[in-house]
């Protein structure tokens, strides 16, 4: 049945946007619906597929936000069985790498995915060896792929390169691939056996792609070979916004209009979204400083009229920085009747939040926060035992028996790649086996060590003769343990108990703690930004004026209603220096009436 949405669900940009034949190239402001214009679009074409066999891929920046969509898609009531969502990697990984990495050199042996952590362990112990006759550090070797090849984007120079080189004839030696090699990998095997491509382009009806401004270079050249191999059957639907586009160091960029025509030999009509349902007038106006790609934005949403604050402080010192959060804080509550719930706190780099997060919940008992310094482990969904985990630790419940019983079959598509014969039980049952365990352990990571092996055991696994399963059982929990003795170096009130680790995978709830590429994506009434400094926005690793705007873009396009930027005295160069780092200059050079706070 085909889906329909009733009158008041959406504008006429967005009607437009989802009517509009063929292939589209969106551009979509902070606040315009772009989520639901998306999710309207994509529940469209679902809905309208005939054939069994044909697929709907959407690629998405994140594991978050895919999921989102999803259930976003499943509310409406929409089957989602032929849709397939998730971020490039995994579409890489699923689509390309597992069934014809045998047509590549460095894959028809057998590979093994490492994640960040373990590249991140590999590099620094290649750079150690180095010391002390040379000197660099794993941030000197950053570096992304392109169509052409590596591109290092670190300050290493050819001391990098050699690093590198190093880097990889080790990965190659164990068979190993990096997140940057699934993507590498795949345009080679789109590029040298163009049948794949051919093969894909007759399984997918419709590509969408969301974040388009964070996309490489490379994810563009594989999605467009795809379409090449066969446009008249595969239609492209891609969203975003130029100005949000802070993921340059990455390789991100925000392809043009003509240049995505280039690439893909195909046309695409050009709309945009640009009404603003999120912020104020006072907001959008402030925000607007920092455009890099000329945008129509209006206010049309219900606080546009809002009497916003805008305040910057360039006069705290880092040490009182806890102090004046908590003002900001308490005045938007007491003062705004703003709840704790939408309230953000910004900063450029996740360790500055860690400690300032543990620091908030004991001088603000009366608040919750969800935070980066609240958790044990970093999302790592590529890993294994994360994915299982995340089972684990998962509260059973009615509402939640849909997600699991997804996640369980993502456990056991998983099982079935490290070649566990997977026969014997059903996601249903693998539910029930995890279910049924208690094990009687406060420590955390004591607890899932003994989880692990208890469930394994009820099922006649024995994971480590399984070289895949015990290297992800390796990284997990190494990577987890080290994540907790850097925060407990800030903190040895650090906990790291059970209820600590559940904590993770709660619906997450009270004033949110983030970085600035980490709140992309989200909303609300009143944000606080702090770390404004040069070096930090822009970082270091780019440090153009532009990259500066469009942080700032991000981080004053969150709020609705209230914005506190500070620029905190205080923090030096690096720990020898006794230069302070000054404020970040394009915001020191805007010309604002900032409200006196």
């Amino acid at each position: 049945m085909m889906f329909v949405w009733d009158k008041d669900d959406l504008n006429d940009e967005q009607v437009d946007a989802i009517r509009q034949p063929g292939n589209v190239f969106l551009e979509a402001c902070p606040g315009s619906g772009k989520t639901r214009t998306l999710t309207y679009k994509i529940a469209l074409e679902l809905s309208k597929l005939t054939d069994q066999k044909k697929w709907i891929v959407a690629i998405t920046y994140t594991n978050r936000a895919a999921d989102e969509i999803r259930e976003r898609i499943e509310l409406l009531g929409v089957e989602t069985s032929q849709l397939w969502i998730g971020t490039i990697h995994s579409f890489c990984l699923e689509w390309i790498i597992k069934p014809y990495g045998i047509y590549h050199d460095k894959l028809k042996n057998g590979f093994k995915v490492i994640n960040s952590y373990d590249s991140e362990d590999i590099i620094t112990n290649i750079c150690l060896g180095l010391r002390p006759q040379q000197y660099i550090t794993y941030y000197q070797c950053s570096h992304f792929y392109t169509s052409t090849g590596l591109n290092i984007t670190g300050t290493g120079g050819s001391l990098a390169a050699s690093v590198l080189e190093t880097y990889h004839q080790h990965l190659d030696n164990n068979h190993q691939i990096d997140f940057e090699q699934i993507l590498y990998f795949s345009y080679e095997l789109l590029r040298n056996k163009v049948a794949i491509s051919k093969i894909l382009s007759n399984l997918f009806s419709y590509f969408f792609i969301d974040e388009y401004q964070d996309t490489k270079e490379i994810q563009y050249s594989i999605v467009a070979s795809i379409m090449r191999a066969n446009p008249s059957k595969m239609t492209t639907f891609i969203v975003g916004d130029p100005n949000q586009a802070i993921y340059t160091s990455l390789g991100g960029y925000a392809i043009s209009h003509t240049e995505l025509e280039s690439l893909t030999a195909a046309l695409f009509t050009p709309m945009s979204l640009d009404k603003n349902y999120r912020s104020s007038r006072k907001i959008i106006e402030y925000y607007r400083n920092y455009n890099v790609s000329p945008s129509a934005t209006s206010a049309e949403g219900r606080e546009k009229n809002y009497q916003s604050i805008i305040s910057y402080d360039q006069v705290t010192h880092k040490d009182d920085l806890v102090e004046q959060v908590s003002r900001y804080i308490e005045y938007n509550i007491d003062n705004c009747e703003i709840s704790e719930n939408e309230i953000c706190i910004i900063a450029p780099q996740w360790v500055h939040l860690a400690s300032l997060t543990r620091t908030l919940v004991h001088r603000l008992p009366q608040y919750s926060f969800d935070g980066p310094g609240l958790v044990p482990f970093s999302r790592d969904l590529e890993n294994f035992w994360y994915k299982l985990t995340r089972i684990i630790l998962t509260e059973p419940s009615p509402s939640m028996y849909v997600k699991r019983l997804r996640w369980a079959s993502e456990v056991l598509y998983d099982l079935d790649i490290a070649m566990v014969d997977t026969a014997p039980f059903t996601a249903k049952e693998l539910l029930k086996s995890i279910n049924s365990i208690s094990i009687d352990e406060e420590d955390g990571i004591t607890y899932l060590r003994s989880f692990f092996d208890e469930l394994f055991e009820s099922l006649d696994v024995d994971y480590s003769l399984y070289p895949m399963l015990q290297e992800h059982y390796e990284s997990f929990l190494g990577s987890t343990e080290d994540r907790i003795d850097r925060l407990r170096r800030d903190s040895e009130e650090f906990a790291t108990d059970i209820d600590a680790f559940r904590r993770a995978f709660k619906p997450r709830s009270g004033i949110k703690v983030s970085t600035i590429h980490g709140v992309k994506g989200g909303e609300y009434d009143a944000v606080i930004s702090f770390g404004l400094l040069e070096g930090f926005v822009p970082n270091f690793n780019d440090s153009s004026n532009e990259s500066a705007k469009k942080l700032l873009y991000v981080i004053g396009s969150r709020a609705r209603k209230n914005l506190h930027l500070i620029s905190e005295r205080g923090r030096m160069q690096n720990r020898w220096s006794q230069t302070e780092r000054t404020p970040t200059e394009v915001l020191q050079c805007v010309q604002f009436s900032y409200d006196h706070f």
